[in-house]
């Protein structure tokens, strides 16, 4: 059994760019990182927010299940069984 989550495949890293608050200095980072060291000054650059994989994550609904990923999502809807 696999139970690597299926979005944690590298083909779906994505990068931006974000600013050194210290420098100015723009870094690059990827989607599965939290904070990265800017190469000119040394300071920590961290995401403004962290997402979870539920926001972002194709896969999240076939990770969590229905109900689950419904009730993180925060909807109110019935899953389709239920119905």
């Amino acid at each position: 059994m696999d139970t690597k989550c299926p979005g944690q495949d590298i083909r779906n890293l994505r990068a931006a760019m974000y600013k050194c608050p210290k420098c100015g200095n723009e870094v690059e980072m990827f989607s599965d990182e939290l904070r990265i060291k800017c190469r000119k000054c040394g300071e920590y650059v961290y995401k403004e927010q962290t997402p979870s994989c539920i926001e972002w994550c194709s896969s999240a609904r076939q990770c969590l299940g229905e109900e689950r990923w419904r009730a993180l999502m925060g909807g109110d809807e019935p899953v389709p069984e239920e119905l």
